[in-house]
This record gives C-alpha cells, structure tokens and sequence, in this order.
C-alpha cells in the first residue's frame, strides 16, 4: 500500500508522511504548494500558477527556476514517495488524493493559520478561502452533506389500482408503478420517490393533497389495471401535484396471455413521455415569470432547456435561473456545475463579448463545485467537459471523464460527453458504445434530445451514416433548435449522397442561426481537426454553408 500524507489545514499546517521514518515538512512554501494541490479541482495546478501563486510577479525564468528548486528538494526530502504523491508534467502538477489522508478540521483553527507568505497572489487565495471555508469541506468528508440534493422535480409512481378481473392484476398494478419508477430513476434530471414511499400512501381514491404534504412531491403518476373480454387494459394519469390538474392520459392494452411483454413496451414510451412533459411543462410554465416567482425544481429544468435553445434572448433568460438556483442551493455541487456549463456553452457558440473572462467563470464554477463535493460524478465530467470544448486539454478531460465513471459507472452524463470526447477523436466504435449505453441508462431524460445528437456525432465517428441521421431526426424531432444536430444532419444527409436534402438543411440551419461560420466552426470545434472534424467541415462547404 504504501506510506501515505497526512495534510491538517485548520489550524497550524501540517504536511507530513506516515511511518516511522516519515518526513514532516518545515518549510512555509513547501506546506503552502501542498495546499494548494490539494485544495485544487483534480488535486492539480498549472506550473504557471504554482510560479505566481508562490513567488509572485518574478520573471517567467525566475519563477519556472525557483518552482523546479523546490520539487528538487521536495524529491530529496520524500525519496520514493516523491513519484508516488506527485505527478509532474511539463505544464502542471497533480497530487494523488488517494494516499492523502485530510486530518482535523475547521473546528481546529483558521485555514493555514502559520502559512504568512508575503506574496499578493498567495494571500489573495487564502483570504478567498477564509472567507468561505465551506469551498474546501468536501475534503473532510466522506460523502455529501444531507440537505445537499439538487432541487430536482420530484416524483411519485402509485402502485396501479385493481378495477375489474383476477386478484393478479393486484401483482400486476404494483409491478407495473416498480417498473416505471425504477426506469425514471435513471435520470439525473428527476428526483424519484421510492416504490415502497409510495405504495404507503395508496388508496383507491388519491388524495392529492395528503400525496403532496406526505410525499413532498411535484407531480405523481396513478392509474388502474382491469380486464377487458380478455385483454389487459392500463389506465395512468399524469398528475401535477400542486393542483391536482392531469397534464396527460394514457391507456395500454393488451391480450391477457401477452400481458407482461406487452405492457412493458408500451411502459418505454409513458417513462419518455413523463420526461418530455417535464422540460416542456417547464417552459410554458416559465414564461413572464420572474426567477424569484419559481419553484426551485423549474430554475433547474428550464435552466437547462432554455441553455439549449438558439434564440440568445433564451439562452440569456437560462443564465438568470440558473444564478437564482445558485443562490438558492450555494452548497449544492450539480447547480455550480449546470452554471459552468452555460458559460461555457456562451463561448462555444461564440455569444460571450469576453471570452476569457468566461472561460474563467466557467472553470470557476466547475473547481466550486469540486470543492463542494470532490466526489460528484456530475460536477467531474462538466469539469471535462469544460476544458475540452474551451482549453482543447483533451488529457486532462479524460481524467475527468474517467475519475467520474470511476466513483458511478451508471451516470448516464459520464457516458455521453465521454462518447462524446472518443467520437472528436475517431475512436468511433468506442464512441459509439458509450453513447448508446448513456441512452440506455436514462430512458426517460427530460433532455432526450441531447443524448439523440451526441449519439448522432458517435455514429458519425464510425461512418454509420443511415443510424447517424435517424437519431439526429430523433433528436430534432424534440428540439428542433439544437445546431449541433442540424450538423449532424447535414453531414449525414452529404455522405449518404442525398445532397438536395442536405443543403436544404444547411439552408434551415442558416435560418435558425444567421452567424454560423465554417472559419468559426474550423478554429474553435474540439473536433476540428479530427477525421470527423474535416468531414464534417467539407460537408457543410458542400452544402452550401460558408
């Protein structure tokens, strides 16, 4: 196993390695370089904030020199624990934070209270985390604070209610609400009642009102089984639960002896109509509202589907509810980690008047969201996401992407922008088996259409034209707004020599965003100079698009 570090950084700052014969570190900028990695997203700096963290405005010379002096004497000092800390590379350094051990606590003192470095840029940092110690907390605990959920929708399936045939159908109406609520719970975008939750408060008339103080929910889902002259009929209503309202109808039948398998295909489409009624729901339910006037579950559904819309006064509005989420839930990691990601979709598509202010916003909000919790899959792949769309850091994301798998191999998002990443680099196949499991993993996503269009890219990569433009439909068939998608399309269109349908989708593109260029798309696409980056672009030239 190996020694390990034990870090304190309440109080006196201690840095030192386990064992009898383990080092403690006396020195002031020594103890200052470890806190500052440790107290980094992924545990890693750029070597040229490390130099003007820690020495301030010297030369780039000076810095670079006094920085690799001291990962010398610290290699001196370590031995062979050295390599096995640190990882150090021609542009940063990272800490291993699986030998780290974080001891005391911010009940012990204040954050590095014996480190007085008389550097501008050191004490600006540490007075940033004086000011708010919860940055860092996630680094004393084991696993989130509760209280700490995301203010996601939350909802409730009722197990299905007996009207008329044999006592199976009791089995078969409770089956049926466990099947629906274990494939909702998939989503990251819903908050899902347990089916033992929400087999107490059933009764052969819903109370809507005891449902809602009981179960604390948004909208709930209830319905009945019978049968019909030998044919299996189910009945659901979706139900908002702040009025009782039913937002839509359902009915499946099917022959008794089919009954199972029949009714289970039919579930598919209920789980993907909730989803879809959710985001939708939200949008309407929205407008001319002010932020303030939102219940804390639309800030963050309409946040996110407004985040994807190409009107820019709409993507405008999604910034002002995604700030007010933030406000609302300053502890919660997932609301910092949606905020980076407007920010950095407003440079990617070229809104932002400053790119590098919002690029660092972008990349503040992912690393806030980090020290809120080191071990939130979300807040990870986001963090990945960032750098590859905005630093072109393709190996730095990955580790994001993979440190995310690694602590939950079923987050569907994980998956996607991971598929994502291997189809800009070619790696089609790869591509296309993690996208096609992110689908599988979140069937009834409020934002199906993303998945459809990540999806797309990943059969692209693989030169499967005919799957690469049905799941673009599929995808536009939801949002028909999304320009990545209408690229999808074209380029799907161009390759399968379906050349009038693809400029007449270049043509909708143009309508639908008057500012695309190709020069823009050929500088600032991850995938620009991919295989399926100088496809794409050849495509979209032969379309018509300039």
């Amino acid at each position: 196993m190996g020694n390990r570090l034990s870090i304190s950084l309440f109080g006196p700052c201690v840095v030192r390695v386990s064992g009898m014969r383990g080092a403690t570190l006396k020195s002031q900028k020594q103890r200052a370089f470890f806190a500052l990695l440790a107290t980094a997203p992924l545990a890693r700096r750029t070597r040229n904030y490390l130099q003007h963290t820690l020495w301030g405005s010297y030369s780039y010379d000076e810095g670079r020199q006094n920085l690799r002096r001291m990962l010398s004497d610290l290699r001196r000092i370590l031995g062979p624990d050295f390599d096995r800390f640190l990882t150090c590379t021609n542009s940063d350094i990272a800490l291993d934070l699986t030998r780290v051990r974080f001891e005391g606590g911010p009940t012990h003192g204040s954050f590095l209270k014996d480190i007085d470095l008389r550097v501008p840029n050191f004490q600006n940092w540490i007075a940033s985390i004086r000011a708010d110690e919860s940055q860092i907390a996630g680094l004393y605990r084991k696993a989130p604070c509760p209280g700490l959920s995301p203010p996601m929708p939350r909802i409730a399936v009722l197990p299905f209610r007996r009207i008329w045939g044999d006592e199976s159908l009791y089995v078969l109406g409770d089956w049926l609400a466990e099947e629906i609520c274990r494939s909702l719970s998939r989503s990251r975008a819903l908050f899902i009642v347990s089916h033992l939750s929400s087999r107490a408060v059933a009764s052969p008339q819903p109370d809507i009102a005891a449902i809602r103080r009981t179960l604390g929910v948004d909208y709930f889902v209830s319905g009945s089984v019978r049968d019909i002259g030998g044919r299996c009929a189910v009945d659901m209503d979706f139900v908002d639960a702040r009025d009782g309202s039913i937002i839509w109808s359902r009915q499946i039948s099917a022959s008794s002896a089919q009954g199972f398998c029949l009714v289970r295909t039919g579930l598919d489409d209920v789980v993907r109509a909730i989803g879809r009624s959710i985001a939708d729901g939200s949008i309407a339910y929205v407008r001319d509202r002010p932020p303030l006037a939102l219940e804390d579950h639309r800030l963050i559904v309409e946040g996110v589907s407004l985040m994807h819309r190409l009107a820019f006064c709409q993507f405008a509005t999604s910034r002002a509810l995604l700030l007010e989420a933030v406000s609302r839930a300053p502890k919660n990691a997932e609301t910092h980690a949606w905020l980076a990601r407007w920010y950095m979709l407003n440079v990617f598509n070229g809104w932002t008047a400053d790119r590098p202010g919002d690029t660092q916003r972008a990349l503040d909000a992912t690393a806030r969201a980090l020290d809120l919790d080191p071990e939130s899959a979300f807040a990870l792949v986001i963090d990945g996401c960032v750098r590859t769309n905005l630093l072109r850091n393709t190996d730095v994301a990955q580790d994001s992407y993979d440190a995310a798998l690694k602590i939950n191999p079923n987050e569907s998002l994980s998956w996607l922008l991971s598929g994502a990443h291997l189809a800009f680099r070619d790696e089609g196949t790869e591509a296309i088996a993690a996208t096609v499991r992110a689908r599988s993993l979140s069937p009834a996503d409020p934002f199906s259409y993303y998945f459809d269009s990540l999806c797309s890219s990943a059969y692209l990569a693989a030169e499967d034209y005919e799957s690469a433009l049905a799941l673009a439909q599929a995808s536009l068939a939801n949002n028909d707004r999304h320009v990545s998608t209408l690229r999808a399309k074209i380029v799907s269109l161009h390759h399968l020599d379906r050349g009038a349908e693809a400029r007449a989708t270049a043509d909708r593109l143009r309508r639908r965003c008057p500012g695309f260029r190709l020069e823009t798309y050929r500088k600032t696409h991850p995938a620009a100079h991919s295989v399926l980056g100088t496809k794409a672009a050849a495509a979209l030239a032969a379309s018509g698009l300039s």
